[in-house]
């Protein structure tokens, strides 16, 4: 049971993942047929973000109130409902209206189910969780390239990914029993292990500590922050750069971008067997490196087929940043705390994901929008030292 159970939360993920990355892949499609200034997708962008954030800072409560089960069902038959409410769209203002419960959606789930792996499961099945968020991040644009190519409809693309939403709403309606009984069950894999790990790692006074006060807590929401800050600007302006920079058809960008998506599933699926001989203190180290090589790539003026190298090393580098930072969460700060921690980090990291897209197109619009590669690279930098300095205050801890 506990398997099949791992198995609907992996199809959750992957519903989260499915709406994340279309958008950027069709908009410049629908700019075009709105006739709307090209800044406008990152106001849907940052609408999205806010009901995401505002679920998420939530989350403690209406988990503790419904059950990870509910949540689940209730947020992904959200998402689908908005997801078809795009489908059908007339204007641009209709689109706004549908952004907020589209981002409502996934921040309680996402909270949810990163905390319950994080504090229940190994390692390795944290980077699968992402690995299939990542599969539907990158389904989003293969999606959306197919129905653009073939009749020039990114409204198509939204309509499958409705039905596909409405299908996994049917199969989290008849598992809800399941949850209820795993939830009453406490059936976990891993747990000891890992609550003996936060009790090694956490004094007596750090765990009675309120959780903004603990150290190293605040420096994990500024990677968290510029992490997904650095993700949602590549996925909604990664098609824009490479159609108004690198001269590529719109069709031919969103698949470049679909393969930056592709790094990132596949380097999580693989980050999910090197966590059997890394730690994930060295992973979050060599993805970040990757990233940043990657991202040097797309600054340095060679020809179009390393852009697209470029992007595949940052979707790599990418991989494992995010699941081993949560995973470490319950151990950097304490099992009691995490869910309230998780909940910010989830709150902040999708403040950076509403607020650096438009501020990139803000900087773009007064100087060039040539600028995008060198942004990312400052954000995987600042990543960099945020994650070395918790680091460094993880072993004066154990020391």
């Amino acid at each position: 049971m506990a398997t099949f159970f791992l198995i609907i939360i992996y199809l959750a993920f992957i519903s989260l993942g499915l709406p994340d990355s279309m958008l950027g892949a069709a908009w410049p499609v629908m700019q075009q047929q709105y006739g709307a200034p090209i800044e406008i997708a990152g106001l849907l962008s940052m609408i999205i973000v806010a009901g995401t954030i505002f679920s998420s800072l939530a989350s403690g409560t209406l988990l503790k109130r419904w059950g990870t089960g509910n949540v689940t069902f209730i947020s992904v038959t959200v998402t689908a409902v908005s997801l078809l409410g795009f489908s059908l769209s007339p204007s641009i203002l209709w689109l706004a209206i549908l952004a907020l419960p589209l981002g409502l959606g996934a921040g309680s789930i996402d909270a949810g189910l990163n905390n319950y792996v994080a504090t229940h499961y190994k390692a390795h099945h944290m980077s699968w969780l992402h690995c299939f968020w990542g599969i539907g991040a990158m389904l989003g644009p293969i999606i959306m390239s197919h129905y653009m190519a073939s009749d020039n409809s990114w409204k198509s693309g939204y309509l499958v990914v409705a039905i596909i939403q409405f299908v996994l709403v049917v199969l989290l309606f008849c598992t809800l029993p399941l949850w209820k009984r795993v939830e009453n069950n406490n059936i976990k894999e891993g747990n000891e292990s890992q609550a003996d790990r936060s009790n090694i790692v956490l004094s007596e006074t750090v765990s009675n500590e309120k959780p903004l006060k603990i150290k190293g807590v605040k420096l994990s929401l500024l990677t968290f922050l510029f992490y997904v800050g650095m993700e949602a600007t590549m996925g909604l302006w990664g098609s824009s750069f490479l159609v108004n920079v690198k001269d590529l058809s719109a069709v031919v960008a969103a698949q470049w971008v679909s393969l930056y998506y592709g790094g990132i599933t596949v380097g999580r699926f693989i980050t999910g067997f090197v966590t059997f001989r890394f730690n994930n203190r060295i992973l979050i180290r060599a993805g970040q490196t990757i990233a940043l090589v990657g991202a040097i790539l797309l600054v340095i003026p060679l020809p179009t087929i390393y852009s697209l190298i470029g992007f595949i090393l940052v979707g790599l580098g990418s991989a494992p940043i995010f699941p081993c930072m949560l995973h470490e969460t319950p151990v950097w700060f304490g099992k009691e705390h995490s869910q309230r921690i998780m909940g910010y980090q989830m709150a902040v990291a999708y403040t950076g994901g509403a607020l650096l897209p438009p501020l990139l197109w803000w900087v773009g619009a007064h100087t060039t929008f040539m600028i995008f590669p060198f942004v990312i690279v400052a954000y995987v930098v600042v990543m960099l030292i945020g994650s070395e300095k918790i680091n460094a205050l993880m072993e004066r801890r154990l020391n």
